[in-house]
């Protein structure tokens, strides 16, 4: 009867055991264990982060933490932390935080356009992926990979075609490169190459006088007809005499690349530079800004007219009059002259 008792209160005191554990495991796996209010929260591991440095990114985002270990423990999570962008829902249990955590990397948006060097670009895009500014730009001006790919470092920014891509927010610089560089590819097929070659142009002067053209105007609809008028001069051997190209230029002698210029001056055109078009003939040996699609379509699909000059057009902001004369194109420029006086734009 004594033995009896044992027996029964060790039962007894093993289901009551099992029943808290059991109420643990419940309580770990399957109870809400988030801590804040909106939807959702995003943590960001580095790629070399190691379950110590996970656990002060998620600390803020987690009701109890001991759970979260145990379970992170059971699934081996904290020996598998992987790098990139996770999303934690409110209301999350750890099993499905850690879940998450596991193989929910999310990709990002990366967008950029407008850079007119590869140290602004390699800027750009280290706010929107993990790899830093100086292990792109480096990684983006390698001579060895620029020379084996056909590209210079006055030609290396025409590489990159501005657009939304979407990455891998652990993505690092070779490999970012590298999709770039399909990207790239892709974007220079077969129909584009061959209207390059119908330009008697490669690409890499297509690239290089479409950022001419971007820089010359803001407005789309107009991209193509400045396109047209550049070709003309090049069809005639006449020199680009483009603006914009001055401006970079000085920038270039200077290294001074946030120069302000609104007005280019006549000791302008004297600057002995490959990217001054009013000394030197042809286009220049690169970009002067990153062009985009829009500008580099406008080359390949240039308007067909008679236009050689143009001159901003102070009666219709943003565009531009077109002449076919230099008599014409006198009378254009002297009305821009008037205006530009009035308004004591000196620089």
């Amino acid at each position: 009867m004594y033995i009896r008792k044992i027996l029964i209160t060790v039962v007894l005191l093993g289901l009551v055991a099992a029943g808290a554990f059991a109420y643990f495991v419940y309580n770990a796996l399957f109870t809400p264990n988030t801590s804040f209010n909106n939807d959702e929260a995003y943590v960001y591991i580095p790629s070399d982060a190691g379950f110590s440095e996970l656990r002060e990114l998620v600390t803020p985002l987690i009701e109890d933490m001991d759970t979260f270990d145990a379970v992170a423990r059971r699934k081996k999570y904290d020996q598998n932390v992987k790098g990139g962008k996770y999303a934690i829902r409110k209301g999350m249990n750890n099993n499905d935080i850690i879940n998450a955590l596991r193989s929910g990397n999310i990709p990002v948006k990366v967008s950029f356009n407008n850079q007119e060097r590869l140290p602004d670009l390699a800027g750009r895009i280290s706010e929107q992926i993990e790899a830093d500014s100086i292990s792109l730009l480096r990684t983006m001006s390698s001579t060895e990979f620029l020379e084996s790919n056909d590209f210079d470092e006055n030609s290396a920014i025409s590489l990159y075609i501005p657009n939304s891509y979407e990455f891998f927010w652990n993505t690092n610089a070779e490999e970012f490169r590298a999709r770039m560089l399909k990207e790239y590819n892709r974007f220079w097929n077969d129909e584009r190459r061959e209207k390059a070659s119908a330009l008697g142009l490669d690409i890499k002067k297509v690239s290089a006088l479409a950022s001419i053209v971007q820089k010359e105007t803001a407005k789309v609809d107009e991209r193509p007809r400045v396109a047209g008028l550049y070709l003309n001069r090049i069809k005639s051997n006449m020199r680009l005499q483009a603006d914009p190209t001055v401006i970079f230029a000085i920038k270039h002698h200077t290294g001074n690349y946030d120069t302000i210029i609104k007005r280019v001056l006549y000791r302008d055109l004297e600057l002995d530079s490959p990217y001054n078009t009013y000394k030197y003939p042809g286009i220049p040996p690169g970009p002067i800004t990153m062009p985009d699609i829009s500008s580099i379509d406008a080359v390949l699909n240039a308007e067909n007219h008679n236009y050689y000059y143009m001159v901003a057009n102070v009666s219709n902001f943003g565009y531009h009059k077109f002449a076919q004369t230099i008599q014409q194109h006198n009378r254009n420029k002297s009305q821009y002259i008037r205006w530009i006086n009035a308004q004591n734009i000196n620089r």
